[in-house]
């Protein structure tokens, strides 16, 4: 009789839950090229869960909100794999593209939100928490693709000198009027 081999995930190694990392606000951005930097949007942090047909939306505290962010679920379904969660921040968008958080509140406009997926901790009951985040973020672009119409999307990052791309950022988002200091930018 063969014996049954059991996935990490069945056997409870990964929790449908797990605590995010959250970003910290500095002074300055850190220098040097091993960060890695990412755009804060305006948005909720989620977890997205999937577990076979399954799919559940943690938020930073735990709570599962699949049922506020029916095309995310949609989404994660359509993704060819058996189990993943991915660390992201879903962001509902006004119609210049910009993130609208009073919407994002609204439980009825829930399934206009995408997530802007930035991490991938668990792929197929393998446990990638280890492994450096540029790898995970290769191996989240690989599972997900560029496809910019699904309600999970690819949160594309920047290396590089940061205090470089810090006052790149603040020119972009000053001429559209929407920042008042540097506070706004976060590093994740």
């Amino acid at each position: 009789m063969a014996s049954q081999r059991k996935t990490p995930a069945a056997i409870g190694i990964f929790p449908g839950f797990i605590e995010s990392s959250l970003p910290t606000k500095v002074a300055r951005p850190p220098s040097g090229p091993l960060w890695v930097h990412e755009i804060k949007h305006d948005g909720y942090r989620l977890m997205v869960r999937r577990d076979g047909l399954r799919v559940r939306c943690f938020t930073r505290n735990g709570h599962d909100w699949a049922d506020r962010f029916p095309a995310i679920v949609d989404a994660a379904l359509r993704i060819t794999a058996a189990s993943f969660l991915i660390d992201g921040e879903v962001v509902i968008a006004r119609e210049d593209g910009t993130p609208d958080f009073h919407a994002l509140r609204s439980q009825r406009r829930g399934s206009e939100a995408v997530l802007y997926a930035f991490d991938l901790l668990e792929h197929d009951g393998n446990d990638l928490r280890r492994l450096p985040l540029i790898e995970r973020k290769w191996r989240l672009f690989k599972l997900i693709g560029k496809a910019q119409r699904r309600a999970i999307r690819y949160n594309e990052h920047l290396t590089g000198d940061g205090p470089t791309k810090f006052e790149h950022v603040c020119l972009l988002v000053s001429v559209r009027g929407e920042v008042e200091s540097s506070e706004s930018f976060v590093i994740q």
